[in-house]
């Protein structure tokens, strides 16, 4: 049988066909447009998503036996706030994870109603990219929409609805709207209450790896597929690539340099962060996780790349960046190009370099922005190691991790063995993965994991080099701090 995967991300929409051994079988990408309307804003049309993954699953399957096609997962961008009226329709554009317009309403949550409260009711605190916060900004400046809510959706979760005609969600996607009772996986009352919200208006809660439906007749006929194509409720996508790289059950860890950045490690039991600096939220496997999350990795180099030098030409402007300049750049820069989430939560801070002389090249910039994301990774990779976490090694994806020079000072900046899995395809891959659990393929996310990811080699620390590094973080450590009470005066 053959399986669908869906990583549905913040520019693009990626979609691959994997067999029963986890070999892929073809590769499908359609991008979509992302508008900021507002400075710090950032919205999305829920129709291009869906589009992409319709016209994007024709081109896939093209050239299959589609009656193959036994299952579809869907990994997604988290956080997102896609608001339905009662006929389903979509009331505004989809608030994105990375808009960062809800200040006051975190204020709100976290200095009036109180951290500790919030912690108690969702195991997290508020962040400007969650989606309560999201409601409270819609009830207070669009209110007569906000009336007109029937249904909270997230944005993989829309497109589950748009397949099945169900009204799903699952427990790591809903673990980062601040609505969820992540410890007891349930909605919080308390949190619905405080949103104005009933529970008729969130869509059912599933594990991960669940079914949620077939595909609806219409949609089937669109797709070409058959109406008996089961459709598991996936995952948030850093859960979901999590799983991709097998970092499930106890003690792993994985980390991502897409648009955004995370370290993720997973754990079979509930615990959280009792400053909150790090996410507590469930896993796709059945179990939980621990989360720092960035605002801007991958996407910072991509802003320096071509908004900045202008140019495509990422491999050659790095190879400008040879190894004895690692460890020994004069130059930082602090990568809050959106704010930051872990572990700061400071959606006013901004990013800077600083350390500039008359002799800094353009690869001592490009550099600093590299070494900036992998500083800012360690911050929450610091705080876990507080809460007495081991991190001996751990898994590295997305985007940026193809670039062997940036793993290479992720590597030296965290001082642990980087692992790079045989077959790299992120959120899509563990959502191919959930699926063929959903269809009974594997009996458990474990199994599937155990049967389908292999690591295909590892980059080593060098204790030299390391050192070097801790120095330079150690530096970098105060630049923010410094800066703080800078940042809302540039506003």
């Amino acid at each position: 049988m053959l399986y669908i995967g869906i990583d549905l991300g913040t520019s693009a929409v990626k979609l691959l066909l994997m067999d029963e051994e986890g070999q892929i079988q073809n590769i499908v990408s359609r991008e979509y447009p992302l508008s900021f309307p507002k400075p710090g804003w950032s919205e999305q049309n829920p129709a291009d998503w869906l589009e992409a993954v319709v016209t994007g699953i024709r081109e896939l399957t093209a050239d299959c036996d589609k009656t193959r096609i036994a299952a579809i997962g869907c990994g997604g961008q988290m956080h997102g706030l896609v608001a339905l009226d009662g006929e389903d329709r979509v009331l505004r554009p989809a608030i994105l994870w990375n808009d960062g317009r809800t200040a006051q309403e975190v204020d709100y949550l976290n200095k009036i109603v109180g951290r500790e409260k919030i912690s108690r009711y969702t195991a997290n605190i508020a962040f400007a990219g969650f989606t309560a916060p999201k409601l409270l900004w819609m009830r207070k400046n669009e209110p007569e929409l906000f009336a007109r809510i029937d249904k909270v959706m997230l944005p993989k979760d829309y497109i589950n609805y748009c397949l099945t005609g169900v009204h799903c969600t699952d427990v790591s996607d809903a673990s980062g709207m601040l609505l969820f009772d992540v410890e007891h996986k349930c909605w919080s009352p308390e949190m619905l209450e405080l949103c104005g919200l009933r529970e008729s208006q969130m869509a059912k809660a599933f594990e991960s790896y669940e079914a949620v439906g077939t595909l609806k007749p219409d949609m089937a006929r669109a797709l070409g597929l058959a109406e008996t194509t089961v459709v598991c409720a996936g995952a948030g996508d850093n859960a979901a690539a999590a799983v991709g790289t097998g970092t499930v059950g106890d003690g792993g860890c994985n980390i991502s340099l897409g648009t955004s950045g995370t370290i993720f490690i997973s754990s079979k039991t509930f615990g959280v962060d009792p400053n909150n600096a790090l996410h507590s939220f469930a896993h796709a496997d059945g179990g939980y996780h621990l989360m720092g999350c960035m605002l801007s990795a991958a996407s910072c180099n991509k802003w320096w790349m071509e908004d900045i030098l202008k140019t495509p030409d990422y491999a050659g402007e790095q190879a400008a960046i040879t190894p004895e300049k690692l460890g020994r750049n004069r130059v930082f820069f602090l990568p809050y190009l959106m704010g930051e989430r872990s572990p700061i939560n400071d959606t006013g801070a901004r990013g800077c370099l600083i350390g500039m002389t008359m002799d800094t090249t353009r690869a001592d910039l490009l550099q600093a922005v590299l070494e900036g994301v992998a500083f800012a990774i360690r911050d929450s990779f610091e705080v876990a190691r507080s809460l007495g976490v081991e991190i001996p090694r751990s898994n590295i994806c997305g985007g940026g991790s193809k670039s062997g020079l940036w793993r290479t000072i992720m590597a030296n900046v965290l001082g642990i063995p980087l692992d790079i899995v045989a077959t790299e395809q992120g959120p899509g891959y563990g959502g191919a993965m959930l699926a063929m659990v959903a269809a009974g393929r594997f009996p458990s996310v474990q199994a599937a994991a155990d049967a389908l990811v292999r690591v295909a080699g590892t980059v080593e620390p060098e204790a030299k080099l390391t050192a070097l590094y801790e120095e330079r973080y150690r530096q970098f450590q105060k630049i923010y701090p410094a800066c703080k009470a800078l940042f809302p005066q540039l506003l």
